[in-house]
């Protein structure tokens, strides 16, 4: 069997039992929260430079930027545009000045123009990638300048890029009383969420055991960034909640964590301070 064979073969099904909790926002009692324990409560996390096989075959290097990413908004473009403004050629390997030049006009659907980072060549990677050997750092290099800043990547990166892989989806939903609420789903972003070419790729990390080995629940080690997509209110009542569920033991845990042999999910911590959206 080839290495990539192995790489995929090991990579858990897409469809196994999912535990789910409803609760609404405290801060807003129009805002219903439907969040995956199951994904939450897992130990992935991100091996970015490590056990990383990327999502192309022999470019491991490139994790998941190897595509451009496109923007979800003005305000996105906006904070990218102004993080973008702090780097230089010493902690941008391929610096470009102006954000019509170091993004570029594509399509999500085949048909709508949409705009997104650019990509160095015709098949990759992002601009915003250093190579590792780069005497400014390897890796994203707006990743690494909030870093430097002391801000959390998130305020720097586009959208698309700190939240995965969380897949958020809201919709307005009418219930049987007549009454609306805006319901908010937190769930894995796994290959499906890419559509049909989501199966293409040559690695989802996801799915497979090489990505489940953080030392704490994802709840906690991404907390600000669920914070940032549902609000700080319900995200500190999403993490009591999780706490709570993993004291009193997982029954659907995810399987990718027990391949991983991770720890029993039992004895979770809260957060001591939830973070700030």
């Amino acid at each position: 069997m080839s290495r990539r064979d192995q790489i995929r073969t090991s990579e858990v099904d897409l469809d196994f039992p999912r535990e789910w909790i409803e609760f609404l926002d405290p801060a807003d009692e129009q805002h219903l929260i439907r969040a995956d324990l199951t994904w939450l409560l897992s130990r992935w996390t991100c091996v970015f430079g490590s056990a990383c096989h990327g999502i192309v075959a022999g470019r491991a290097r490139e994790g998941c930027c190897t595509h451009g990413a496109f923007f979800t908004d003005a305000d996105d473009e906006n904070r990218v545009k102004a993080a973008a403004a702090k780097l230089s050629p010493e902690t941008w390997q391929h610096y470009r000045r102006g954000f019509k030049n170091y993004t570029e006009m594509d399509t999500v659907d085949g048909s709508s123009p949409a705009r997104r980072t650019a990509i160095r060549t015709e098949d990759g990677p992002c601009v915003f990638l250093n190579d590792a050997g780069f005497a400014g750092g390897g890796g994203c290099a707006l990743h690494a300048q909030a870093l430097r800043d002391g801000v959390h990547p998130l305020k720097y990166k586009p959208d698309v890029c700190w939240q995965l892989p969380v897949r958020r989806e809201q919709d307005w939903i009418k219930r049987p009383d007549g009454t609306k609420v805006l319901q908010s789903t937190l769930t894995e972003f796994d290959r499906r969420g890419w559509g049909p070419g989501g199966h293409d790729l040559d690695w989802w990390c996801t799915s497979s055991p090489e990505a489940h080995v953080g030392s704490e629940p994802m709840y906690v080690s991404y907390g600000p960034e669920l914070a940032a997509l549902v609000g700080t209110a319900a995200y500190r009542k999403l993490a009591e909640l999780c706490a709570a569920r993993l004291k009193s033991g997982l029954l659907a845990i995810h399987p990718a964590t027990v391949a991983a042999g991770q720890p029993k999910q039992r004895g979770g911590r809260e957060p001591a301070t939830p973070p700030q959206a």
